[in-house]
């Protein structure tokens, strides 16, 4: 290895592979496993491929599909070991892992179906043990796994191996960690769905295994990531025990790396090469670390921290501090739309055309007043022309009570109609008989989105948003009733790009939660872009005076120093937010994807506004109530 490359990763104990994003992580793991696969077939022996399941390997499934379909791989010398499987399970349920690798790998390939190997979710309790042993006995007949593939939980679990778990354990039935249900809730339409134990290979199996290969995508990996591999060897992660193995790569997109010292804080390691972000995410950091405002920090505190060479660049402390107090104040407005009559030029946002056409797009049906009610409501009341686009039904979030609530409602109100009592009678034995995780009619799949719609549009009144301003797209890639959608099409980036056209904004206000491969916002983010590109394309004169600011949802928020645009919200306008927030009744208290944290929508925004205020405050800035933070997407006009 090289020895600076060495040095950057000094506080690495395991190998880390960083792609540019999931795409190209997921293409360089196929590319190894069909390199071990062919290598195999040339030696004329079997390749043995330990297989994960879930979100992370989907993409690498399907380049294993695609390179045998291109005849450049067969799978008839490769025998399968599955990691885990939910238990109870039936193998036909559509949560069962048997199910799941079925459709995106087996189904398509040319492996013989007796090399396929994944743990049985539908034994009796009294056969588990048994076949535990013989499981474990199958991989060492066949000498071992060739290349195990991994995912990691947000517990550091790989496989099913839960916090807890010791070095040396095997193949057995273990008890599910709340975390890891709660994270599982959406796939299952709601916590109490989630089986509580599983069947899973043992950390001792895991690192049996010749190589193994951990993939990790996304921001919200971040954290753990990081534990696995620059922390200490401990059980409560169980992750960190792939630090023993010699052959281990974990593979990471940008976001997932995000947290690790070279990538975070690079002047911890290594002399840097200084640029303005640099520098200003270097200053923030040891502001925030010293506890000092900015204004404070002294010649031997950037010296202490590595940045001792920045000084020298600079001059001073002094100068530093000055220099990154000054960027942040800019970014400080209570005017998101552009402040008429006044200087622009050090302000985010331009004073002219005053009003704006305001066009905020939400993914879901109160992405907008979660996320960013109190920029959304400042907007209003300084006049500009605010409209909403709805880019999905949000359907699937209902529960089912909600719609039998309004037919109840409905039905009261048209006594007479008998066809409506009919279709409530017939939605109502459809959903007493209802499986978890069953795809509702269409026809309940309609009522849902009107709940929601309605909820909408109770939230544009409430903000003085008139109700032709706001626009149902009602994405076609959505609407497939399920968690798992289809990947968007022409038809998406058309209606998105009709509406544009139609309005003709000079700010677009969208979702930017760019760290999410799977997600509904980075799905809905992609269409947005796709729409802009085409008005690029095809040279509309209103793009060339937009502005594109992207928002985050209500688990995450953007580094400060990302931060070019900050709205101040005081504790009338939070109010106001709250209250928006609550108009979208179905998701009030109990929601039916909370995510991984259990908390009310309104609760985490209120929270994650005021610790925005906070740090601005903490680094030296004015002491506000809550703070909503943007960051301008630039994108190519020539």
């Amino acid at each position: 290895m090289d020895s600076n490359l060495k040095e950057a990763r000094k506080f690495e104990k395991i190998r880390t592979i960083i792609q540019e994003d999931s795409n190209q992580a997921s293409l360089f793991v196929a590319n190894e496993i069909a390199g071990l696969i062919q290598q195999k077939q040339k030696d004329g022996k079997k390749a043995v491929i330990g297989l994960a399941t879930g979100s992370t390997p989907t993409k690498v499934y399907e380049y294993l599909v695609q390179f045998h379909n291109e005849g450049r791989l067969s799978f008839s010398n490769v025998i399968t070991f599955n990691l885990d499987e939910y238990y109870p399970m039936e193998p036909d349920s559509i949560h069962s892992y048997v199910r799941f690798m079925n459709e995106h790998l087996f189904d398509h390939i040319d492996i013989k179906r007796e090399n396929v190997h994944i743990p049985d979710g539908n034994l009796s309790s009294e056969d588990i043990r048994e076949y535990c042993l013989a499981y474990e006995k199958k991989v060492e007949n066949v000498t071992g796994i060739d290349i195990q593939l991994l995912g990691i939980g947000r517990t550091g679990h790989i496989g099913f191996n839960e916090p807890g778990s010791s070095l040396n354990s095997k193949t057995r039935l273990i008890r599910l960690d709340r975390v890891t249900r709660l994270d599982a809730a959406s796939d299952f339409f709601g916590q109490e769905n989630v089986p509580k134990r599983a069947i899973t290979m043992g950390v001792g199996t895991i690192l049996s295994a010749k190589k193994i290969i951990l993939m990790a995508w996304g921001e919200g990996k971040a954290d753990v990531i990081q534990q696995a591999v620059e922390g200490p060897i401990k059980e409560s992660i169980p992750a960190t025990f792939l630090q023993h193995h010699g052959n281990c790569d974990f593979v990471l997109d940008g976001a997932s790396a995000s947290k690790l010292t070279r990538i975070k804080t690079p002047w911890l390691v290594e002399e840097c090469a200084w640029n303005d972000h640099l520098i200003k995410s270097a200053t923030i950091w040891l502001s925030e670390r010293l506890q000092k405002a900015i204004l404070k920090l002294t010649n031997e505190d950037y010296n202490e921290y590595g940045m001792g060479n920045l000084v020298a660049e600079i001059g001073s402390a002094e100068q530093i501090n000055l220099k990154v107090f000054n960027e942040l104040q800019r970014t400080i407005t209570g005017w998101p739309g552009g402040k008429p009559n006044a200087d622009d030029g050090q302000r985010p946002e331009r004073a002219n055309p005053h009003p704006k056409t305001s066009l905020i797009f939400s993914p879901h049906p109160d992405d907008d007043v979660i996320s960013m009610g109190g920029t959304l409501l400042r907007l209003v009341d300084q006049g500009h022309d605010v409209h909403i686009a709805y880019q999905t039904s949000g359907n699937i979030a209902v529960f089912d009570d909600e719609v039998i609530r309004f037919l109840d409602f409905a039905t009261a109100v048209q006594q007479e109609n008998k066809g409506l009592k009919k279709k409530f009678k017939e939605v109502r034995q459809f959903l007493a008989f209802k499986k978890p995780g069953q795809i509702d009619s269409e026809e309940i799949q309609e009522f849902k989105g009107l709940i929601r719609r309605g909820e909408a549009l109770a939230a544009c009144r409430y903000c003085g948003i008139p109700e032709k301003n706001a626009h149902f797209l009602n994405l076609p890639f959505y609407e497939t009733g399920t968690v798992k959608k289809k990947p968007f099409s022409q038809e998406d980036i058309r209606i998105t790009y009709d509406l544009l056209n139609k309005l003709r904004p000079e700010q677009i206000f969208a979702a930017g939660d760019l760290s999410d491969p799977h997600g509904t916002h980075r799905v809905c983010l992609e269409v947005i872009f796709k729409a802009i590109e085409l008005a690029v394309k095809h040279r509309k004169d209103w793009i060339n005076n937009c502005y594109v600011w992207l928002y985050r949802g209500a688990w995450q928020e953007w580094e400060v120093a990302d931060m070019e645009m900050a709205v101040p919200i005081g504790p009338k306008d939070m109010a106001r937010k709250i209250n928006a927030i609550f108009k979208h009744q179905s998701q009030k208290d109990s929601a039916m994807f909370p995510g991984n944290d259990e908390r009310e929508f309104w609760q985490r925004a209120e929270q994650r506004n005021k610790e925005t205020a906070n740090r601005y405050n903490a680094l030296g800035m004015a002491e506000y109530e809550a703070m909503e933070g943007f960051v301008r997407y630039h994108f190519n006009i020539n």
